[in-house]
């Protein structure tokens, strides 16, 4: 009855976390700063290499950097997006 599994598999934070490299996800930092952008690679510091990166404060688009580098320290979540990044055209 103590049972932890879902459809009879268990998913750790590690298995999700290799699962979403290469998909689009917003980064929320402790600032309340959002980065949105596609994951290219995390380390167990929490530190995430993004690229198609886009910077927004208070839900406001305020810049765009091609990659971007954040520290782990900084992160409050990330999370994964249904919907595809604007193409910036």
């Amino acid at each position: 009855m103590g049972d932890n599994k879902v459809s009879g598999t268990t998913k750790t934070p590690a298995d999700f976390l290799k699962s979403i490299r290469g998909r689009p996800v917003v980064v929320k930092l402790n600032s309340g700063v959002d980065y949105r952008g596609i994951l290219a690679c995390l380390d167990g510091y929490m530190n995430i290499a993004m690229e198609q990166t886009e910077e927004y404060v208070n839900g406001q688009l305020k810049n765009k950097y091609g990659d971007a580098f954040i520290r782990g320290n900084n992160v409050l979540y990330i999370s994964t997006v249904n919907t595809p990044l604007a193409d910036g055209a």
